[in-house]
């Protein structure tokens, strides 16, 4: 399979811990819209002929966009595919009833939006623009439309926040009925909002302990609703796997659209620049505004062992590309501490390594 992405780089306003690449001057929207679709005809040929499956427009807000604007892009996407999953991120303010019958209409079979959490209070913290209550509706009015594969995100590791305050969060995640779930420890990023109050001492981040706690809570509790925890910082229902972000995870290739997008060939990567004025000046110009890199052997092996072993499924240890005795003899150390297992010849993560993976798979890369 292959999927495409389009990156959508406008917000009505930032939240403070944001460090994508995004931006409020919303007056760029229908250019930058005109900038995809050329860049998309210009780089038709990138994934050499293979069938786009899955189409994903991330941001940013995509749902900031007029739905005109939605539309010429997802009718553009739509006619070179056969996709089994069309994705758009909202916000939860975003949906209307109205808004969610024009987004199955032109074909949105699932919908990410961002709650964050329940919070009125951790709401404000971090600039968000809805309410608690406008993210309740949001889910029933997509319902009402006919999307059958809903994904919220979620987020915990709030400064001060009890293990109690999140349980509610995820009982009332819970109780919305989605197919899906992300959640994401709060991180701090230089040169957010977030990092420059820490910095000032206006806050004192989440204990690890406390943020460990929240995670394998969360875990437990969807477990119990038939979730599946397939990926270090997603669950699902049976079937409602994301499929376009598990072809990153286990390496399709990928044709990525709009100011930082990467795209992946098999063989090798590239990004555009994440200047969006920039890059609508340059694609206006009939030019594609982006850096490539090739990867080596050991480049791959890396990026191998930094994404499917990030999911449940693992890495297959009869693989040639890698090797099973040069995994194994990597993978041994960790193995004997209970952080790696084989099971039904796959090398995967054990629960006890999930919350730590990143200095987990830091071991096993080539440098």
């Amino acid at each position: 399979m292959a999927g495409l992405y389009a990156h959508i780089p406008f917000c009505t306003s930032r939240c403070i811990y944001c460090a994508f690449c995004s931006s409020t001057k919303l007056n760029l929207r229908k250019k930058y819209v005109d900038a995809l679709l050329k860049e998309y005809a210009l780089r038709k040929s990138y994934l050499g002929g293979e069938k786009i499956e899955t189409i994903y427009l991330g941001g940013g807000t995509p749902s900031v966009l007029n739905t005109s604007d939605l539309a010429r892009l997802l009718d553009a996407f739509s006619k070179d595919a056969d996709a089994e999953e069309i994705t758009v991120e909202c916000n939860p303010d975003d949906i209307s009833r109205n808004f969610a019958k024009e987004l199955a209409a032109m074909g949105v079979n699932r919908v990410s939006t961002g709650i964050q959490t329940f919070s009125p209070e951790r709401l404000r913290f971090l600039r968000r623009r809805h309410t608690a209550e406008q993210a309740i509706a949001a889910v029933g009015f997509l319902r009402e439309a006919g999307i059958e594969n809903i994904s919220i995100d979620l987020m915990f590791g709030f400064p001060g926040q009890t293990v109690n305050e999140w349980l509610c969060d995820v009982k009332k995640a819970v109780e919305l009925a989605p197919e899906h779930i992300s959640a994401y420890c709060l991180s701090i990023e230089p040169g957010t909002p977030l990092h420059a109050m820490l910095v000032r001492g206006e806050l004192n981040e989440a204990d690890d302990e406390s943020c460990r706690e929240m995670y394998y809570l969360l875990s437990d509790i969807v477990a119990t609703k038939t979730f599946e925890h397939y990926e270090i910082s997603n669950f699902c229902r049976p079937g409602f796997r994301a499929k376009h972000n598990s072809g990153y995870w286990h390496g399709a290739r990928y044709l990525g659209l709009g100011a930082a997008a990467h795209s992946y060939d098999g063989r090798s990567r590239q990004w555009n620049t994440s200047n969006i004025e920039a890059y609508i000046d340059s694609i206006e110009r009939g030019l594609l505004p982006f850096e490539r890199e090739v990867l080596s052997a050991d480049e791959r092996y890396n990026d191998l062992i930094t994404t499917a072993l990030r999911t449940s499924d693992g890495i297959a240890l009869d693989n040639d590309f890698y090797g099973r005795d040069y995994l194994l003899s990597q993978a041994r150390p960790l193995l004997a501490r209970g952080l790696l297992e084989v099971i039904d010849n796959r090398l995967r993560l054990t629960r006890e390594a999930l919350f730590t993976s990143d200095s987990v798979l830091a071991e096993l890369v080539k440098v």
